[in-house]
């Protein structure tokens, strides 16, 4: 754990913010208004912070549990890269994955996806020499779509009365592209089934597949990798590492084991929080980085909502998919046991990928319809010092929290030995994949195990274990409370939900949570 993460630390009487949850659209807005000389307490609920960013640590390995790889942190002047330097004072390093950074992998087919946008075209067309013409228009429509979402999330940070003279004009370009389905644009320019298949190889990254996606999640993500892919030199708790250090010098703090039972309200303005041990802390401004679902049903006085109806908007939107993770640890460094820094995204070759989702929601006994494969101990240069003579690799795949709805309500760690026994089926099964594509893993680990549904519920407080906040569907696009700006005073939202999933778009929300409660244009400064 972080040294300068507090448990119980002398809490100031007065805050400029108060935050609710520590992941990195929390994190981000902390550190903004750090920078802008505001005294924030940023309040987790768990024993690390860090949301989807934090690692744990387990007989002698760590595993990070969100982060697999970070796109356009290697352009000195890309966005990404000067908002992570913002918030981290440039004290976040990045190492570069290579040349591949997805590999997707069709039944007995591999397709490379190489950094550098003419590189991932010319590639492409290696294996597909037909397609030229759809590959090229592909790349067009993916950078085109990109254009159109940045007056579209400028739009959700400008004032009511600006929204209305220029909202509309600001969000139109951009349903051009949300409006439609990953698998309709794909079909618009080409009828290859395979390369569609393989151009919508990432879907995993947001999760769900083309039939169902907006063409502008999808978009989001390719593009976001178009450069390469990078990995946090140290692994990743050195992003609340960092932001930490920028949130202490302007007096803030992040406390950990610190859970909120209930957002403060009087006459329609949000003035503080009750912690769950009934003590209350107060601030100028709440923000609820803990998910639109948890801030409207749960933090909320439920006579707060039922007057501005939100739960009737919630109605609009659905929970994202839930997923299993198998932690792995190895005996023997990433160079030893050969392990690639590439991440490997496995199908099978039958289907197009809703089919096998489908298939797969029918009978959990089916096929896996994607396997994604990471090799983190391999990506990051400083892990041979911190545990020399050993590895990790991470396993996913979907997996329904319905399928494990009968254990909620039992304890993390202790809910019995049916849990444990379905936990082991599955881990074998992925364990099976790994060996098919990685033979030397075998033999040589000596600690893995599952994550499950009801794992993520327990560290992330999401009810349903989800992953992504909301599906990234075209319907989600469209919902125009999504956005900083709640309808009670003084009360604003962070994270994906306001954007979309990632990391870079949790970044991106702080931002415009940032301008939302500041009125000033960040960016600007950020962009020195």
């Amino acid at each position: 754990m972080i040294q300068s993460y507090k448990k119980n630390p002398a809490l100031a009487s007065k805050y400029d913010a108060i935050i609710i949850g520590s992941g990195m659209g929390s994190l981000t807005t902390a550190a903004i208004l750090a920078k802008e000389g505001k005294k924030v307490l940023v309040l987790e609920k768990h024993y690390t912070a860090g949301g989807f960013t934090h690692v744990f640590k387990r007989k002698g390995f760590e595993w990070d549990v969100g982060i697999h790889y970070i796109g356009e942190v290697q352009r000195p002047n890309s966005v990404i890269k000067k908002l992570f330097d913002y918030v981290s004072d440039a004290k976040l390093e990045w190492a570069d994955m290579g040349d591949v950074y997805d590999k997707i992998i069709i039944g007995d087919k591999e397709y490379d996806f190489v950094k550098g946008t003419q590189n991932f075209k010319a590639k492409l067309t290696e294996y597909f020499p037909d397609e030229k013409d759809a590959i090229d228009n592909y790349v067009n429509l993916v950078f085109e779509a990109i254009k159109t979402s940045q007056n579209f999330y400028i739009s959700k940070a400008i004032s009511p009365m600006m929204n209305l003279f220029i909202g509309n004009k600001m969000r139109k370009p951009f349903y051009k592209f949300s409006d439609k389905t990953t698998y309709e644009v794909l079909k618009s320019i080409t009828d290859n089934e395979e390369l569609i298949k393989v151009l919508a190889g990432q879907y995993g990254d947001y999760g769900l597949p083309p039939k169902q996606s907006s063409f502008v999640m999808h978009a989001a993500v390719a593009r976001h990798y178009f450069g390469g892919g990078s990995f946090p030199v140290g692994g990743s708790s050195q992003i609340a590492k960092t932001i930490d250090a920028v949130i202490e010098k302007a007096g803030g703090t992040i406390l950990i084991s610190a859970d909120v039972e209930e957002i403060i309200i009087s006459n329609n303005k949000a003035t503080g929080v009750k912690m769950i041990d009934g003590k209350i802390l107060t601030a100028k401004n709440i923000v609820s980085g803990a998910g639109i679902m948890n801030t409207y049903t749960k933090l909320l006085p439920s006579k707060t909502a039922e007057k501005h109806r939100l739960k009737k908007k919630l109605k609009r939107i659905k929970r994202s998919v839930s997923h299993a993770c198998l932690y792995i640890g190895l005996e023997g460094s990433p160079e030893e046991l050969k392990l690639p820094k590439t991440n490997y995204w496995i199908y099978p070759s039958d289907l197009n990928h809703d089919s096998c989702v489908n298939r797969y929601l029918n009978n959990l006994e089916e096929e896996f319809p994607v396997v994604y494969i990471s090799f983190p101990s391999s990506k990051d240069p400083d892990w041979v010092n911190r545990y020399p003579g050993k590895s990790t690799i991470d396993i996913i795949t979907l997996l329904p929290y319905e399928f494990f709805e009968s254990w909620d309500g039992t304890k993390w760690m202790k809910r019995g030995d049916d849990y444990e026994e379905l936990k082991e089926k599955i881990a074998q099964r992925l364990l099976n994949v790994l060996y098919d594509k990685i033979p030397q893993a075998k033999g040589k680990i000596s600690h893995y195990e599952l994550s499950t549904p009801l794992t993520t519920k327990h560290f992330v407080n999401y009810d349903n274990g989800e992953i992504y906040g909301l599906d990234h569907t075209p319907k989600r696009f469209r919902q125009r409370f999504l956005k900083p700006r709640t309808p009670i005073k003084n009360l604003y939202l962070t994270g994906q939900d306001i954007v979309t999933a990632g990391v870079a778009a949790a970044l991106f929300s702080g931002v415009i949570t940032s301008v939302s409660i500041t009125g000033k244009n960040v960016m600007k400064q950020i962009m020195k």
